[in-house]
């Protein structure tokens, strides 16, 4: 059977990702997206006040299961994720490339990276306590334990530039860690990021864990960054005029933040930046990660037990 030619496009609608749902945003907006070269590849949707609220409250909702279960159960979770993506290699490849202006061949590379990544935090949910916690030595009968907790809701402002790679490399530490996210996408480059809300949703991570909203950044975080309800905020994707008044409003609940890196003056690597899209960000993405992002939403919990004594010895147990 000849593939007909006369068939029409079906466009994909983009919708976010709030509570294990794909809303269209509560205000009816949306906005051009472009690629590299300003070809239109599809409507976003255009964030309100009332979606970034919205995301709050289903990860507030999801918080106590998602930060009570194991964290080997954690690790299970993130590992499927990496399974689905690889599963969807093709769209994020060509997602990726009209996001970010690459070649196929490089665009492959990103996306394999930020699986690679996934499996990489996956293997780190069971193990950062025992690089962040222990058992401390105290003058006295008495054990001192410290362990890590996460630390919240957590706002996660992704990298405007690396529209996957780096998108994956701000997310997955923050879940790892067992806080809840809610995640404003690249405004240029939101693509990816949503079809990511595609991969969560059939997954086996549990609704509102991860929330996805698109559109301006500076509107979508700023009533993010006053909320009372949100315990962190990472402002990787945010210019230093605007991180300066999110950490402002920041200080009024006491969140922890997240400083986005200073981008270093390199003029031969911004000629290149769809190239090397960690330039502009200020972050070399493909480097090795490390655990700071890991530890960056974690409080740590000291308890202090009586080891009690046995007999006129002094000794004890």
């Amino acid at each position: 059977m000849s593939e007909r030619s006369d068939r029409l496009s079906v466009f994909k609608t983009y919708k976010l990702y709030v509570g294990g749902k794909f809303p269209r945003s509560e205000s009816g907006r949306v906005y051009e997206v472009t690629d590299s070269k300003g070809k239109w590849l599809a409507n976003a949707p255009q964030s309100s006040r009332k979606d970034a609220r919205d995301a709050v409250v289903a990860a507030r909702k999801a918080f106590g299961g998602w930060s009570g279960a194991t964290a080997y159960n954690r690790g299970q979770i993130l590992y499927r994720i990496a399974e689905m993506l690889e599963g969807r290699r093709d769209q994020f490849v060509r997602e990726v490339a009209e996001a970010e202006g690459l070649s196929k061949s490089k665009a492959a590379a990103v996306v394999d990276a930020a699986v690679d990544r996934w499996v990489w935090y996956a293997g780190w949910t069971d193990k950062i306590a025992q690089i962040v916690g222990g058992a401390n030595p105290v003058a006295g009968p008495f054990l001192n334990l410290s362990t890590p907790e996460p630390t919240g809701v957590v706002t996660v402002l992704a990298p405007q530039e690396s529209s996957f790679l780096g998108l994956v490399s701000v997310l997955a530490p923050v879940i790892a860690a067992g806080n809840t996210a809610v995640v404003v996408a690249s405004a240029q480059s939101p693509l990816p990021a949503l079809s990511l809300g595609e991969v969560l949703a059939t997954s086996d991570l549990p609704g509102g864990v991860v929330n996805i909203l698109s559109g301006k950044t500076a509107e979508i975080a700023a009533p993010l960054a006053s909320h009372q309800d949100v315990n962190g905020i990472d402002l990787t994707g945010a210019d230093a005029d605007l991180a300066k008044e999110l950490e402002i409003a920041a200080a009024d609940n006491l969140k922890r933040v997240r400083r986005p890196s200073v981008a270093r003056h390199h003029p031969e690597k911004e000629a290149h930046s769809a190239a090397h899209p960690q330039a502009v960000d200020g972050d070399d993405w493909s480097a090795d990660p490390g655990t700071h992002r890991l530890t960056a939403f974690l409080e740590t919990k000291t308890v202090w037990h009586p080891t009690g004594a046995l007999g006129v010895s002094g000794s004890s147990y």
